[in-house]
């Protein structure tokens, strides 16, 4: 399969033939478990302080014969631990346990759970793949809600893009393509969080928007990284998240020619 390759005009400068990755079969259900496993190995572990609501002197005493006030039973009160500190107000005081107050959680969340979702080499590797296939589907491009006037996908300019040094220069790049609405939308669409989010510096959710794929960065990247929504990556370093966020393959994606060149190299089917 060819497609045409454009100028940073947004002129038909030629064609070119196509890499057989982009033959690949869409799997979505690989791509959902790769996206998932890349997530989840961004997880921090996180617990309780060992002995966070049991740091008392409280201790259930059931034996009769010790003397009344050092026992925990047949006092007239709930058999539960507590507290033994005689000297001061919280002597009696129900402690070291859920229900109480002051006490620990009952199942609270631990450092030891496993929160890594693993996946296989060769499934992660097909999983990249499918995607970059999905890239290429229009169909499935514009049900992510991608916006474009383009007529062909995949997107293949010339290596000048990777020269692109300013934002504004990106920006009268992507009207010439045909992929600036899609950048609008994502900026139409940023909305602020609610909760908690606010206050830990992610107020903010911005809708994926172009993703840019190029072999070096000469100065793409920090031309782009302020538009909303974009992202530039070097080919080598592909993964199933930047190609189909959250699991859903098909995002508008713009390649340099060598790029494409290289994916004969890094993705061979087979």
């Amino acid at each position: 399969m060819r497609v045409p390759v454009y100028t940073i005009e947004g002129e038909k400068k030629g064609e070119i033939e196509l890499p057989s990755v982009f033959s690949e079969p869409i799997r979505e259900d690989l791509i959902r478990r790769a996206v998932i496993a890349i997530q989840t190995h961004r997880l921090q572990p996180k617990g309780t302080k060992p002995k966070a609501g049991r740091d008392y002197t409280a201790e259930y005493v059931g034996n009769r014969r010790v003397p009344f006030h050092h026992r925990t039973i047949n006092i007239g009160r709930a058999r539960l631990p507590r507290t033994k500190n005689f000297r001061y107000l919280i002597q009696g005081w129900v402690a070291n346990v859920p229900q109480a107050v002051g006490g620990p959680r009952a199942h609270p969340p631990k450092v030891e759970k496993n929160l890594r979702e693993e996946i296989n080499r060769k499934e992660r590797r097909k999983a990249i793949r499918s995607a970059i296939a999905a890239t290429a589907d229009e169909e499935r491009v514009r049900l992510r809600g991608h916006v474009f006037s383009v007529s062909t996908l995949p997107i293949v300019v010339e290596d000048k893009i990777e020269s692109l040094r300013s934002t504004k220069e990106v920006k009268e790049f992507f009207k010439k393509i045909g992929v600036w609405e899609d950048v609008e939308r994502a900026r139409n669409k940023t909305r602020r969080r609610a909760g908690k989010g606010e206050r830990r510096g992610r107020a903010y959710k911005t809708p994926k928007s172009v993703l840019i794929v190029v072999k070096e960065n000469k100065g793409i990247y920090e031309a782009a990284r302020n538009l909303p929504g974009v992202d530039v990556v070097e080919v080598r370093n592909l993964n199933a998240e930047l190609l189909a966020p959250g699991g859903h393959p098909g995002r508008l994606t713009v390649w340099s020619e060598s790029a494409i060149n290289e994916l004969n190299n890094l993705f061979v089917v087979g």
